[in-house]
């Protein structure tokens, strides 16, 4: 935890961004009656019954110190698939960074072996030198900050039905585009200092000898 939250006490460094990343699934709907448009100020009208479109998985990836914000939804949830996303960070969102700083949980498939899984060994080591990656604890996945852009597109991007991964694909990047038009940055003020005054209860009972 005093890791994670000593990471994001550091100042903002282009060469050096920190970078969020979570994942969340996400089941698709499809409308089974055409909802009713809106008419004469009257609300748009949609049925209670839906149709289920089977699942996908939303990757987020947020730079908080700049509000940029970055989605890749995927079919399945595999160790490849997370190979693929970092593989996409290092080469595409960030292909200038010295090192990138990313901090995530301790999901299956969010290990250094994910990456042999999916390229050469020199190509997957590659990959690894331009990371710095920090774990937030078991059941401490509130440390994470993506969790917050999750949250956030969740709200404001995923509260309907959405039938297809292609649409939903084209409406969280869209949402994305907006988000960092707006450059809205987070501004986390849990310190290490706090964890050890709040969570005080977390931390082993030393006895002091005489």
């Amino acid at each position: 935890m005093e890791d994670v939250l000593d990471v994001y006490s550091c100042p903002y460094d282009p060469q050096k961004p920190l970078i969020c990343l979570d994942e969340k699934p996400y089941m698709m709907h499809a409308d089974k009656v055409q909802p009713l448009p809106i008419r004469n100020k009257s609300p748009r009208k949609v049925d209670y019954e839906y149709e289920r479109k089977g699942y996908c998985s939303i990757f987020g990836l947020i730079e908080p110190l700049t509000g940029k914000q970055y989605v890749d939804v995927r079919p399945t949830r595999t160790a490849v698939d997370f190979a693929e996303v970092v593989h996409h960070l290092v080469d595409d969102l960030y292909p200038k960074a010295e090192k990138i700083i990313l901090v995530m949980d301790n999901l299956n498939t969010h290990r250094i072996g994910s990456l042999y899984k999916k390229y050469p060994p020199a190509e997957a080591k590659r990959i690894l030198d331009k990371l710095d990656i920090h774990y937030t604890p078991k059941h401490g996945s509130w440390l994470n900050m993506a969790e917050i852009g999750l949250n956030l597109f969740s709200k404001q991007c995923l509260n309907r039905r959405i039938p297809t991964i292609e649409e939903l694909d084209r409406e969280l990047n869209a949402w994305c585009d907006d988000r960092n038009r707006q450059l809205i940055a987070i501004k986390w003020q849990f310190t290490t200092a706090d964890a050890r005054t709040k969570l005080h209860s977390l931390y082993p009972k030393l006895t002091v000898e005489n």
